[in-house]
């Protein structure tokens, strides 16, 4: 597995395994058993997915060791601020049955004043040992700024929707640029790359799915990808991607299928 380095010098994986509306035990035990069967140690959940309690148990279940994995969570926004924050962190350890986390995030930006404060929260959390790493969900450059003026930790991460038909290349550009790790929830679009003509094309010249071609282009322009999936056979596919590359003619192709198209909210215009 290929991990990339974080601005303070701890290490990420570039694949892990997303748990998105998976919440029924067996589901997520099946997802579960075959992320670490196929040696996936990145878990992403979020308070607000409702399966830390099931993960936790999971993890517990198949005798997964702490110190080989790299758990992350998010705050909701109704429990952003700071007081809020450092409570819903104390309960997401307890679901997740661990006495630290990889890595913690703001799931969604709030009003100016909320959001520094839970950020705030977020740096005595790092401060004190009880994080490795913090960053934020769903920020625009413009949320990253305002961030920037207070915050004495810069976010390692930056969790956004991005797959070839939402390249998001002005954002990553600045997240580059600040060094900041841009990670990909939706990677392959809800699935949608499956039926992609030229990714299929592009994937039977190197005896690959058009999904594996997407994950291989995410990780090829140094960003992290969290496929979410239960089944295994698909599990399984989504990690062994790491015996090819892709051309830059062919990485090029694939960003040209942009279209600005969103399978999840704007972050500059949703009401939760």
């Amino acid at each position: 597995m290929l991990h990339f380095t974080l601005n303070n010098q701890n290490k990420i994986p570039s694949l892990g395994l997303g748990t998105y509306k998976i919440t029924k035990p067996s589901d997520v035990d099946n997802a579960i058993e075959s992320a670490l069967k196929n040696n996936f140690t990145l878990i992403d959940t979020a308070e607000i997915y409702a399966n830390e309690q099931e993960i936790g148990n999971s993890l517990k279940k198949f005798g997964a060791k702490r110190y080989n994995l790299f758990i992350t969570s998010k705050v909701w926004n109704s429990e952003q601020g700071y007081e809020t924050t450092l409570r819903s962190f104390e309960r997401t350890l307890k679901k997740l049955q661990t006495d630290y986390l990889d890595l913690y995030l703001i799931h969604w930006p709030k009003e100016k004043s909320t959001m520094l404060e839970t950020w705030r929260a977020m740096e005595k959390l790092y401060n004190d040992g009880r994080v490795k790493n913090i960053g934020v969900s769903n920020f625009h450059v413009h949320h990253l700024e305002q961030l920037f003026k207070t915050a004495t930790v810069i976010p390692a991460v930056n969790q956004i929707e991005l797959h070839p038909y939402l390249t998001q290349k002005s954002l990553t550009e600045f997240c580059k640029k600040n060094d900041i790790v841009v990670e990909a929830w939706s990677p392959i679009a809800k699935g949608s790359v499956a039926n992609d003509s030229l990714l299929q094309e592009i994937g039977k010249k190197h005896n690959k799915t058009a999904v594996q071609v997407v994950l291989r282009w995410h990780i090829q322009r140094g960003l992290i990808a969290i496929p979410k999936s239960t089944n295994t056979s698909r599990i399984t596919q989504s990690i062994d991607i790491f015996d090819f590359e892709l051309s830059a003619d062919e990485m090029n192709q694939i960003c040209g299928l942009n279209k600005n198209m969103r399978v999840g909210p704007d972050p500059d215009n949703f009401n939760f």
